[in-house]
């Protein structure tokens, strides 16, 4: 209900300012994941150079026979994608937690209801995590294999998983989740290597437009620092980013604390890439991204950042509650753009 709430609540806003369906084709990567379900729909892939990985794509292609326009698609995605995400979140970590993560960050609710592969993403994630806590480790390990596809970074979760088995001996299991999940990577690059004569395609566009061909990490909090010294975004745009980069340096240094350490016991895999998580995105060496789209990289560590903190978390109804009307009406904001919203408003 607070997730229905605050989507409500959202869009709402968002119209009362702009039309929503124009505002869905102009939000973020929406028009390249469209251009690649396209060129997935009809195996015709002549002038396509989509960077970003095609699981989103691929599943607006599987569900094109929906009487509603691909970008109606993936609005289906990402939502129905957002609210098993809250759920499974409730589930693996409780309703406070699952609360928190709802409505805390603005651009979750952003790409859960303007599109995007984070809800998708997060929601294979965390579906491989309850795998895993119901020890179907193979199926744990396809859904993090799924989620690669949708986003790179979703290999964290395989080594998660891969060290977790070794760790506990289980080599068959290890042995299996591996031919598995590179089973599915082989299905997945084949096209690439068929089509454009590289497998690693995306991967090499990536390093030429976003890590100027240098390498993908680089020392911590660098590229960040750099941003910031040559920021010339609005001051509510390096609040917003610098405040959600303390709150994981926080988080990842409440994580190393001692009474920390039997979660990560129990749940060896998931904070495996947790932490590997974290470590990638403080030192992501890339100056144009690492800080503006931190708020965005940070969404799926949220609730572990979330159980770090646990002793501090007001557990609130009212705190909640309040939450739930400010967050969305904030988030609709940040989407129109502040300088946008403030003409409108007089």
């Amino acid at each position: 209900m607070l997730w229905l709430f605050a989507a409500i609540l959202f869009v709402l806003t968002l119209v009362h300012f702009r039309s929503y369906s124009s505002t869905v084709a102009n939000y973020g990567d929406n028009g390249s994941y469209l251009q690649a379900a396209n060129a997935i729909r009809h195996w015709n892939f002549k002038g396509v150079e989509v960077k970003q990985f095609w699981g989103v794509s691929y599943l607006i292609a599987a569900i094109s026979w929906l009487p509603i326009s691909p970008q109606w698609c993936l609005l289906v995605i990402c939502t129905v994608s957002s609210l098993a995400s809250v759920l499974m979140a409730w589930q693996l970590w409780g309703p406070w937690i699952a609360g928190f993560f709802t409505l805390l960050n603005f651009v979750w609710l952003q790409v859960s209801l303007l599109g995007g592969s984070e809800s998708l993403f997060v929601a294979l994630l965390f579906a491989s995590f309850l795998a895993i806590r119901k020890d179907r480790w193979a199926a744990g390990s396809i859904l993090a294999a799924l989620a690669t596809t949708v986003r790179p970074l979703g290999i964290l979760g395989l080594f998660g998983i891969g060290l977790a088995l070794i760790s506990l001996r289980n080599y068959k299991k290890a042995v299996l989740c591996a031919i598995l999940s590179t089973a599915i990577g082989v299905l997945y690059l084949l096209p690439f290597w068929i089509y454009f004569h590289d497998p690693l395609y995306q991967l090499h566009r990536y390093k030429q437009t976003d890590w100027n061909s240098e390498s993908v990490i680089g020392l911590p909090l660098h590229a960040i620092v750099v941003s910031l010294l040559h920021n010339r975004e609005p001051w509510t745009n390096v609040v917003l980013t610098t405040g959600w980069v303390a709150v994981a340096v926080a988080g990842l240094c409440a994580m190393a604390r001692k009474t920390f350490r039997p979660y990560i016991r129990e749940h060896r895999a998931e904070c495996t890439f947790a932490f590997l998580y974290l470590g990638f995105i403080l030192t992501y060496n890339s100056v144009e991204w690492a800080r503006a789209e931190f708020p965005r990289f940070v969404i799926p560590v949220m609730p572990f950042l979330l159980l770090s903190f646990d002793r501090w978390l007001p557990r609130s109804r009212c705190v909640l509650y309040g939450l739930c009307i400010v967050s969305p009406v904030l988030a609709a904001f940040s989407a129109i753009g502040i300088r946008n919203v403030l003409p409108a408003l007089r």
